[in-house]
């Protein structure tokens, strides 16, 4: 095969791929990923609020108190299959926030619970959130050697 002929194979090969592929609505799924890591945003918001007026709680402890009030909330919707819903429907506006974590570690553990506490919850739990672990903790090892050094 020619160089030619190659390249109009290649162009009619990606056409036709493409013919079974529905083009994606871009401006559509950033608007709903804004829209919904918003509002959790503001749930988070509403909770700071709420746990600083009632509980008095100021600085770490309350900071401390939302990151656990949200890691719970989407535990809880991941268990009954709610947050999967808004995923679908949402994208990335619920994997970014700090619920998207916590589904990330719960989804699997409730997929593989049926195997055993050690090969099935235990094993998968970090099977999604472990490279985010890893890595997380290197880009942030990286950036404060970054920081001593400059």
């Amino acid at each position: 095969m020619t160089g030619k002929n190659r390249e109009n194979y290649n162009k009619n090969y990606i056409a036709y791929v493409n013919s079974f592929d529905p083009p994606t609505k871009h401006f559509k799924n950033c608007f709903r990923a804004f829209i919904v890591g918003g509002f959790i945003c503001c749930i988070g918001q509403a909770i700071r609020v709420i746990f600083e007026e009632a509980f008095g709680l100021y600085g770490d402890e309350l900071s401390a108190a939302v990151s656990i009030a949200l890691i719970f909330l989407g535990t809880l919707l991941t268990g009954f299959g709610v947050y999967d819903r808004i995923g679908r429907n949402a994208g990335a506006g619920s994997i970014v926030p700090i619920t998207g974590f916590a589904n990330s570690v719960a989804s699997p553990a409730i997929e593989f619970k049926t195997e055993g506490l050690v090969y099935g919850l235990a094993a998968k739990m970090f099977v999604v959130a472990g490279p985010i672990i890893v890595y997380g903790v290197l880009a942030g090892t990286a950036v404060g050697l970054i920081y001593l050094f400059l």
